[in-house]
């Protein structure tokens, strides 16, 4: 592990991190040697919590010279696109330790995925008191389309989404959890003005439905709006904004087709269907999702950063309203997957890197 800056000296050596010209930021490798890192949270401290789709918590020093293994991780099922997901603070962090972790946790008929909440115990290194408190159902045997991501939302509650585990069809199916992001209280509980609280048919838990593989969520600074990308078949990634009891059309509506060529659906719009504020075709696999609200890129204040699996990049998206404008593009040279987005407390951007040798970058400005 060590810090490499970008400078002339890693143009010549580090031919692998060299970018475009026009990048305006120096990209700093803080740790490495992950196996396919998943997902990154910042401690009070200045460390680092990170997931690996393996099933290891890892929390790294703030330089990245060491790192300690948090024990206690729920039993992961680690297969194809399962695994240890996403990790999130309670907002009462600092007063009661708490973190919320998602993963694919083995159940009858398969398995899906799972949130459990739990108390960080920083002198032991291990997670205690985990209690879960959510199972999306029904469990399943495809090893695809998990979703993962977690957010809390400024009443304190928790959005967690869920694939449809490569079964289009039960995405519109609000009798079940697949192709949906929910919504729950930090117990587990089921908030009572969820959308669909009410209705026999649907599942409570449910905030909005019609979802493929929901990759990202953020929230606006400021507005409180949810946006959310989301993985299309082969084109028709989506980025979107989030409302409660609306459906996002998936599979009735896209702007992608099958990995075969096969056509999915003739319809990109129909009534009572969500429209995606852009989408991307070809794909790019977008993957990690954050506003910048930080004071190091004051350019990039208020715009909307996703990484790139398929597109090895980063994009930076203009937001205006609801709409998308200007996209930029950068690190198209690093040739690495981006798993991961987020802004740090100290205004520099922070990407984990998927591979088997994934690293946790820093970006800062050029000097």
């Amino acid at each position: 592990m060590r810090i490499l800056l970008i400078s002339l000296m890693a143009l010549i050596l580090c031919p692998g991190i060299v970018h475009a010209d026009d990048d305006p930021f120096t990209v700093e490798t803080v740790a490495d040697d992950f196996d396919h890192p998943w997902s990154l949270a910042f401690l009070p401290d200045g460390d680092f919590l990170i997931t690996e789709r393996g099933g290891t918590l890892w929390r790294v020093a703030r330089d990245g010279q060491t790192r300690t293994e948090i024990k206690g991780v729920p039993r992961v099922v680690a297969r194809g696109q399962a695994g240890l997901f996403d990790i999130a603070l309670d907002p009462e962090f600092t007063k009661n330790n708490r973190v919320y972790i998602a993963y694919a946790g083995q159940g009858k008929g398969g398995f899906g995925t799972e949130v459990a909440r739990a108390r960080l115990s920083l002198t032991d290194a291990m997670l205690v008191e985990t209690k879960i408190l959510f199972r999306a159902a029904p469990k399943s045997g495809s090893e695809q389309h998990f979703g993962g991501k977690l957010l809390f939302l400024p009443d304190n509650t928790l959005l967690l989404s869920l694939g449809e585990r490569y079964d289009m069809r039960e995405a519109q199916n609000k009798g079940n959890h697949l192709g949906a992001i929910i919504r729950i209280d930090r117990d587990g509980n089921v908030p009572d003005d969820n959308p669909f609280v009410k209705q026999d048919y649907a599942r409570p838990e449910i905030y909005s439905y019609g979802h493929r593989n929901v990759q990202g969520l953020a929230l606006q600074p400021g507005t409180g709006v949810i946006f959310e990308h989301e993985h299309g078949p082969r084109g028709g990634d989506e980025v979107n904004i989030i409302k409660p009891g609306r459906n996002y059309g998936w599979p009735e509506i896209t702007y992608g087709i099958d990995y075969t060529g096969f056509k999915i659906t003739d319809r990109t719009a129909a009534p009572g269907m969500e429209q995606p504020l852009m989408h991307w075709t070809p794909s790019i696999a977008p993957s990690g999702m954050a506003f910048y609200d930080g004071d190091l890129f004051p350019a990039w204040r208020g715009h909307l950063l996703v990484g790139a699996l398929a597109g090895e990049s980063l994009r930076v998206l203009a937001v205006d309203g609801e709409r998308i404008g200007r996209q930029d593009t950068y690190l198209k040279d690093l040739g690495e997957r981006i798993r991961d987005v987020r802004v740090g407390p100290d205004g520099a951007v922070y990407l984990l890197t998927d591979s088997s040798d994934g690293r946790l970058l820093r970006l800062v400005p050029n000097p």
